[in-house]
C-alpha cells in the first residue's frame, strides 16, 4: 500500500480528537448538491474516501446512502467508528481501495483529495465506480477576504513545508479528461460558529502540518493564535465567533474509457 504523506500520518494521528471538535461541518445547502449533482438517494452505494473522523461520512449517512468509509490513519478510523458505529470503515488509500470493481455509484472526498491527487488515484477511483458513476470533491475553504482570517493564514503558512494543500491548485493537474469529465462546480457560503478555542484554536491545531510539529513549535503557534483572539477588535472578548468559509464542491462523471 502506498505510504501516507508524513504530515498526514503524524499530524492526523496526533490530533484526531481535535480534528473532530475543531473542524467545521458542512452547509445544509450541500445536501441538495449531493442529491442533484451526485445523484445520492437512499441505499445508493457510496464510498467516502479519505474519510478522516467521519464529518462528511455523517452527512452521507444522513441522506440514508449505503456508505463505506476508507481511511488510512488508524486514529482517524477509531474516531469515525466511535461516532458512526454502523458505518463500515476500512483501512486503505486512494491508490489501494479495498473494494471490488464497479461496486459503488458515488465516491466522495472531502478535505482530502489534495493528499492523493495523482493519475494512479483517479484510475483506482475509476475502477471501483460503476458505469456513469460520479466523483465528488468538497473543501471548506477559509474566507480570507475577512482580515482576521487572513491573519490566521499568515500565522500558519510558514509551517506549510511540502504538505499538499488545496489552495495551490496543484490537485487539478491530475484531471486530464481521461478518467473523468470536466467538473460541475458549486460554491456555498458557510460559517463555523462556536468558542474561539474550538473554531480558531482547535481548527488550526488540527491542520496536518501544524499537528505534526514538535510540541514547542505547536505551543508557539497556539500562542500567536491566542494573541490574535485577545487583541483583534472582531474577536476580543467574544465568547462565540463565526468563522467564515466558502464550501467548494466539484462534481465529475466517470468516463467510459480508462
Amino acid at each position: 500500500m502506498p505510504p501516507v504523506h508524513d504530515a498526514a500520518q503524524r499530524g492526523f494521528s496526533a490530533e484526531a480528537s481535535t480534528y473532530t471538535s475543531g473542524r467545521p461541518d458542512y452547509p445544509a445547502a450541500l445536501e441538495g448538491w449531493l442529491r442533484g449533482t451526485l445523484g445520492i438517494v437512499p441505499a445508493l452505494p457510496v464510498l467516502d474516501l479519505g474519510a478522516g473522523t467521519g464529518k462528511f461520512t455523517r452527512l452521507l449517512a444522513g441522506l440514508q446512502a449505503n456508505v463505506t468509509a476508507v481511511e488510512p490513519v488508524a486514529a482517524m478510523r477509531d474516531e469515525l467508528s466511535l461516532g458512526l458505529p454502523k458505518v463500515p470503515v476500512l483501512d486503505g488509500t486512494a491508490q489501494g481501495i479495498p473494494l471490488g470493481d464497479q461496486t459503488v455509484q458515488v465516491v466522495t472526498c472531502a478535505q482530502a483529495f489534495h493528499w492523493f491527487a495523482t493519475a494512479a488515484a483517479l484510475a483506482e477511483i475509476h475502477r471501483v465506480l460503476a458505469p456513469g458513476g460520479r466523483l465528488g470533491l468538497v473543501w471548506n475553504v477559509r474566507d480570507e477576504s475577512v482580515d482576521w482570517v487572513a491573519a490566521i493564514t499568515a500565522i500558519l503558512t510558514p509551517y506549510e513545508g511540502d504538505a499538499p494543500r488545496f489552495h495551490t491548485g496543484l490537485w487539478r493537474q491530475a484531471f486530464d479528461g481521461h478518467y473523468f469529465s470536466e467538473p460541475r462546480v458549486a460554491t456555498f457560503e458557510h460559517t463555523h460558529e462556536g468558542s474561539p478555542e474550538d473554531v480558531i484554536l482547535g481548527r488550526c491545531l488540527s491542520v496536518s502540518f501544524i499537528a505534526a510539529l514538535p510540541q514547542a513549535e505547536k505551543n508557539a503557534v497556539a500562542a500567536q493564535l491566542r494573541e490574535l483572539v485577545a487583541t483583534h477588535p472582531a474577536l476580543r472578548g467574544r465568547e462565540t465567533v463565526a468563522f467564515p468559509y466558502q464550501t467548494q464542491a466539484y462534481g465529475f462523471v466517470k468516463q467510459p474509457h480508462g
